[in-house]
């Protein structure tokens, strides 16, 4: 997949636990936990739906380990396979803590859409 997701607002209250949904399967590589992956990603806040990252603005993908990401990316990601979308809705605890925490995004619920492009 090449083109950015689109988020639809959701409706409701914030989940108090990380929810995963694929929205399409991959047929490629499973992650494991703590594996090095390469993503594209789009990340909105819950409560606006207002954007505050996306790689495919910066037309670039970005790789990293699995562990050094915030915990809901850790619990979220394993599992999903190459070639997949798989949407996660990360409560604040899993996120970037409470609000107050020091990170501009402390105390949010964050919905992000991941594309799985690789496995290292």
């Amino acid at each position: 997949m090449t083109n950015p997701p689109v988020i639809d607002f959701i409706d409701g209250e914030e989940p108090t636990e990380l929810v995963i949904e694929d929205l399409v399967v991959g047929d490629g590589v499973e992650v494991a936990a703590g594996q090095t992956v390469e993503v594209h990603y789009l990340g909105v806040e819950f409560v606006s739906g207002e954007q505050f990252d996306s790689s495919w603005d910066r037309n670039e993908s970005i790789e990293f380990p699995l562990r050094g990401l915030i915990q809901g990316w850790q619990l979220g990601i394993p599992g999903m396979k190459v070639g997949g979308r798989r949407q996660l809705i990360i409560p604040p605890h899993l996120a970037y803590g409470p609000a107050g925490g020091g990170h501009r995004l402390s105390g949010q619920t964050l919905v992000f859409v991941i594309d799985l492009l690789a496995v290292k």
